[in-house]
């Protein structure tokens, strides 16, 4: 009887060996392939497809869907959005900063009550509390009765369907992922160094702009990209906080695929907010930034 071939035995050792890491890493593989990677790659060909006169998608490729993209209409909602996005994230750094800060230097207590008033609402739809908000800033709202009521104005005041009350909703569904990544860099941020700024003369303001704001930079970067890009696309807040009236990247997205049923116009439109996404990623690890606090590692 011929005796076993040797490589054949090793080749079946590294399998025997290799068995236990397929069989962990092989269902993430497929969760990732068939939720990830099929639907964008699904998506970038839809971009380069044309549509029929009768709505339909025809295989034939063209780059009329990204050429479209510089109608000066379009140009003016991509303004429109990019506007909104920036003071968004400012009014959420702005509000986010003070509170990570003190959840970072408080009690254990104290940080056990403060994350979980971050976290609670994500407990509940955040469309049930965009809701919540008509109910208090509508004409008929609890803010415009009780200024009625005290006499401070004669007619309701339009608070909804305006810009700020789609920022203002922006602020309120994004805040949370604002602080979270700031308040990571914060309580990682080496006390001593504060501590030798002080002993070297320099005042709490000082010590704050040259040292502890550098050190959280990346921290309150992570949590821009994680404000900016989603205000561009949460049509849904434009609707609700806006009425309609205020058209936005995602409004626009939503638009082509439901309304006017141009699928592969609407797949351009979703590319080109993956490649912004991936360029701010690319840019956030360029200056030393960890993608653990991005949530992509």
């Amino acid at each position: 009887m011929n005796e076993p071939n040797p490589q054949r035995k090793t080749v079946r050792r590294r399998i025997k060996k290799m068995l236990p890491v397929i069989s962990t890493v092989s269902p993430v593989g497929i969760w990732l392939l068939v939720l990830i990677a099929i639907p964008l790659i699904y998506v970038l060909v839809l971009s380069f497809l044309s549509r029929s006169k009768d709505g339909n998608v025809e295989f034939a490729f063209t780059l009329t869907n990204y050429t479209k993209l510089l109608n000066p209409d379009y140009i003016q909602i991509y303004l429109t959005s990019i506007l909104i996005a920036f003071f968004s994230t400012v009014i959420c750094i702005l509000l986010s900063f003070p509170f990570a800060y003190h959840m970072a230097n408080g009690s254990q207590r104290k940080k056990t009550i403060m994350m979980l008033l971050v976290i609670i609402p994500f407990w509940t739809n955040s469309l049930i509390r965009l809701y919540g908000w008509k109910t208090l800033l509508g004409n008929e709202g609890v803010l415009n009765k009780f200024l009625l009521w005290t006499g401070l104005i004669n007619e309701p005041l339009q608070i909804m369907f305006t810009v700020p009350s789609i920022i203002l909703g922006m602020v309120y569904t994004l805040l949370p992922f604002m602080i979270l990544p700031v308040y990571a860099t914060i309580e990682k941020l080496d006390r001593t160094l504060l501590e030798a700024a002080c002993d070297l003369g320099a005042k709490r303001v000082k010590a704050f702009l040259q040292v502890t704001l550098p050190l959280t930079a990346p921290g309150i970067f992570a949590g821009s990209i994680m404000v900016f890009i989603p205000s561009l696309g949460y049509f849904f807040v434009s609707d609700l906080m806006g009425g309609g009236n205020t058209m936005l990247i995602g409004n626009l997205i939503k638009n082509q695929f439901y309304t006017a049923q141009n699928w592969p116009l609407g797949a351009s439109l979703s590319i080109v907010l993956i490649i912004l996404t991936l360029v701010f990623v690319r840019i956030y690890t360029l200056i030393g930034g960890d993608l653990d606090d991005l949530g992509v590692a």
